[in-house]
């Protein structure tokens, strides 16, 4: 489950062009890990706080699923926040 929600976190998150589900479903995680990235939070806190891993355990796992989902969440800041104001999704 997502320490943010209901939802389980997928390791992978979505690389579609447009806003999906899984998306819609984690905005708020998203939000959460942006700003966490740009404060500087380290990836074991993140990792715990945000995806409920324990980075000292699962290294590769934890990274992959932060690098996977910032990547997300900046694509939200640059181009899925337009899809949403224009009511798009996948």
């Amino acid at each position: 489950m997502s320490a943010t929600g209901t939802t389980p976190i997928a390791d992978l998150a979505p690389q579609s062009d447009d806003l999906t589900d899984y998306d819609h479903a984690h905005m708020t995680l998203y939000l959460r890990l942006f700003d966490a990235a740009e404060s500087g939070a380290s990836l074991q806190e993140v990792s715990q706080i945000l995806f409920g891993i324990d980075a000292d355990k699962e290294p590769e796992r934890a990274r992959k699923i932060y690098d996977s989902h910032l990547a997300r969440a900046r694509w939200m800041t640059e181009h899925g926040y337009r899809k949403l104001l224009e009511g798009r999704t996948g």
